[in-house]
């Protein structure tokens, strides 16, 4: 695995921790009314999916329980489609998708070490 990947992948990590911290006391009402912590934890999602742009191919292709695909989209629907994002689903990505791609990233390293 590549240096780039690697950092990659660290600060992918680094993301998540800040978007389940952004949340950390937050009901999904509470969170709808932030705007603040909403466009801080839209902004760190968005990173995961340009980050997804520096893991080779042959990483992608390893590790296809990661939904690499689905975390490049939700980047460009968020860039693209910025007023049309429903905060239901950046809740339920931050609240049960997040700490799953966590765990999986870390045993990516894991394995590389």
């Amino acid at each position: 695995m590549k240096n780039k990947e690697i950092l990659s992948i660290n600060k992918m990590i680094e993301y998540i921790d800040r978007a389940v911290l952004y949340i950390k006391n937050y009901s999904l009402e509470t969170f709808s009314e932030d705007m603040k912590t909403i466009d801080a934890t839209v902004f760190v999602i968005s990173q995961l999916g340009e980050l997804v742009i520096n893991i080779e191919k042959d990483t992608l292709e390893k590790h296809t329980n990661i939904p690499w695909r689905t975390i490049k989209r939700i980047r460009n629907r968020i860039v693209h489609d910025y007023e049309g994002i429903n905060l239901d689903v950046i809740w339920h990505i931050v609240k049960n998708d997040l700490p799953e791609l966590k765990n999986n990233l870390n045993s990516i390293l894991k394995d590389n070490k």
